[in-house]
Parts: C-alpha cells; sequence; structure tokens
C-alpha cells in the first residue's frame, strides 16, 4: 500500500500562502495509476469534476483549480 499526504490550500500571488489549510491522508494499492490517485484526492477536497492545470515533479503533484487562488499538493509519503 502506497500513503499519500493531501493539503489544499490558498494561494497569493500564484504560490500556496497556507492561510487556511485542509490536510488528508490517502491510502491507495501499489499498482494504481498517478490518474486514480489524482482522481481520488480531488475526490477527498471536494473538487471531483473541476478542471486542473497540474503540474508533476515526481513525487510530488500540484493541482491548480481553473478560477480558483487555491493548490492541491499531492505528496508521496514513504512508508
Amino acid at each position: 500500500m502506497n500513503t499519500f499526504n493531501i493539503e489544499y490550500t490558498d494561494t497569493f500571488g500564484g504560490e500556496a500562502n497556507y492561510c487556511w489549510v485542509r490536510r488528508y491522508s490517502l491510502t491507495v494499492p501499489e499498482s494504481i495509476s498517478d490518474l486514480a490517485v489524482v482522481r481520488r484526492a480531488k475526490a477527498l477536497a471536494g473538487l471531483a469534476g473541476v478542471k486542473c492545470k497540474k503540474q508533476d515533479y515526481g513525487d510530488l503533484i500540484a493541482l491548480y483549480p481553473y478560477g480558483s487562488c487555491t493548490v492541491l499538493f499531492i505528496n508521496y509519503r514513504e512508508a
């Protein structure tokens, strides 16, 4: 099983601001695709169906929802 830390926060000037933050933990099977992880993380944060700009940094994925000054970080956590 893989575990991901999820942080949903506001932005200021396009950068994470952390004036408020919501944190979640997501545990998924090892064979799951990145797309499935993104979909589950968005559902946890209440962003299911919201289009986002995606930036992939390997062990970190940043999603910037269109029309919103927020960011969703999906960070792989080593067991």
